[in-house]
């Protein structure tokens, strides 16, 4: 199976590392560990995590404050957002069109 990320949510993942590494050297390395695994077991098991709105999911991480949302289609993970929890939650929407 393959997934992509939206650009945008590609965006909010560099920055969310970037602003972990700003806070403690290696805390940015471990956030995007913590998104990897989680894009591992929704690779392992699309179906396992429970919907988020009509179309997507929500896989949460062990350690961060962040979920990724996501549909699965045929063969592809799509990456719609690594939404940090506190944020606004339907921020991420309009990128469904």
């Amino acid at each position: 199976m393959n997934y992509r990320f939206l650009d945008e949510a590609e965006a909010e993942f560099y920055d969310a590392v970037a602003y972990y590494e700003d806070c403690e050297g290696g805390l940015g390395i471990e956030l995007s560990r913590e998104v990897f695994k989680a894009i591992d077991r929704i690779i392992a098991l699309p179906a396992a995590w429970s919907p988020y709105s009509n179309r997507t999911r929500r896989c949460l991480l062990n350690r961060f404050p962040y979920g990724i949302i996501y549909r699965h289609l045929e063969d592809t993970i799509t990456i719609f957002a690594v939404m940090q929890l506190n944020r606004e939650p339907g921020y991420w929407k309009d990128r469904l069109k």
